[in-house]
């Protein structure tokens, strides 16, 4: 019997597709690149790792301080013109990162400013991107179209991570700055030739009225809104630690440079890209939820490990499992809500997804710099990681969840 599921790369065919693609790759490679460099340059600059936390909380908070906002005009009007004018304003703010660094005016609190003003542009960007994919694809294509922008994702950050190591490790971190400003460009340029269907949109009726109905809908679906929950509360605890930790753990626990904290993240995006091929080309009908979150509570059992083992190339074999099972929970998630949810409240609705999936990371980001004063940084992982495999399960306990899509 034939398989009528579209192949792995089907979204390809599609031409608005290829260059949207095109263009977050770009882009991609350029973000990987950038953050690996920061979180190396602000441990150079400050010598704490609070510092980080404190940044990277700067960011989130921004985000989350437009991205409702930015749900409502993604569903009012076109997604692919506020895409590039995030684009734009993000590629201004790196240059003057760049500016700053290179005539040694770079300080704790320029970064805090920019991180911030950065934060608020990509909360603009996120629901509109996340919402023009059904526009640029047909719907048996979603499955690919979701796992190509995942290998997408996360195939450049094998690369960006490698080049912001090789270049901080040369000629210093400016140029990477550079690299991230041109990458925007590269992306709004890519944005304004493609020609993505467009959706009537529905009557405005205010504000906080189409908030209202967008949080309706992600409380009447038992999966959406548990995993949101659930999501909350882990990133805090396991990813956000993670994050801010790993450059210390790196330094102190590994005794390695910022090569080696380039090769876990390079690690976990291959892993990354592998997960996202095996949901494409797996791409089930049933038990797709109970799959995804499965998935997400199987990859903090890396962290667990990681944080554990006293050798390096365990470290990197557990970055890339990390990988594999966070690549099939991201795909599989952005299929189901691509698929699943109405089109004239598809950014609405991963407005509120990314808001409450990360509302508590700058709390998380905080919280684990401020720790690691006084408590381990390996030990604030493992308890994180383990918390975070055994909490992912807990929806799956309910019906409802289990037996969804």
């Amino acid at each position: 019997m034939t398989d009528p599921r579209p192949g792995t790369f089907a979204a390809f065919r599609s031409r608005d597709f290829r260059l949207l693609w095109g263009g977050q790759t770009i882009s991609f490679v350029g973000d990987a690149a950038f953050l690996v460099a920061l979180g190396w340059r602000v441990t150079d600059l400050t010598g704490k790792a609070s510092s980080l936390g404190f940044v990277l909380a700067a960011e989130s908070l921004a985000t989350l301080a437009t991205l409702l906002l930015g749900g409502v005009l993604a569903d009012r009007y076109p997604r692919r013109l506020m895409m590039i004018g995030s684009d734009l304003a993000r590629a201004a703010l790196m240059t003057v990162f760049c500016a700053l660094d290179a005539t040694g005016h770079l300080g704790l609190n320029a970064i805090l400013l920019l991180a911030a003003l950065f934060g608020a542009a990509d909360g603009f960007f996120q629901p509109a991107f996340g919402g023009i994919v059904p526009l640029v694809v047909g719907a048996p294509m979603l499955a690919s179209a979701s796992s190509l922008i995942g290998i997408a994702r996360q195939g450049s950050a094998i690369t960006g991570p490698a080049i912001a190591a090789g270049l901080y490790g040369t000629v210093g971190p400016t140029i990477v700055w550079g690299i991230d400003a041109a990458s925007f460009l590269a992306s709004a340029a890519a944005l304004g030739a493609a020609r993505p269907r467009v959706i009537e949109p529905p009557p405005q009726l205010g504000l906080r009225k189409e908030l209202a109905t967008g949080f309706r809908y992600v409380i009447s679906v038992p999966w959406i809104w548990t995993g949101i929950g659930a999501a909350t509360v882990i990133l805090m605890v396991a990813m956000s630690p993670y994050t801010v930790l790993l450059p210390r753990v790196v330094q102190d626990h590994y005794d390695r440079g910022v090569g080696a904290y380039g090769l876990l993240f390079s690690a976990m995006a291959a892993g990354m890209v592998a997960g996202s091929l095996v949901w494409a080309r797996w791409h089930p009908r049933r038990h797709r939820v109970a799959i995804c979150f499965a998935s997400f509570g199987i990859n903090d059992i890396g962290i667990v490990v990681l944080a554990l083992s006293s050798w390096y190339p365990v470290a990197v074999v557990s970055a890339t499992w990390r990988g594999f099972w966070i690549g099939i929970g991201i795909a599989a998630w952005m299929t189901l809500i691509s698929e699943l949810v109405p089109e004239h409240l598809l950014s609405r609705v991963l407005s509120f997804d990314y808001f409450g999936s990360f509302g508590l990371t700058p709390v998380g980001f905080v919280l684990a710099g401020v720790a690691a004063s006084a408590i381990e940084p390996t030990t604030i992982l493992a308890v994180g990681g383990a918390l975070g495999a055994m909490l992912w399960f807990v929806p799956l306990l309910w019906r409802p969840v289990r037996t969804a899509a």
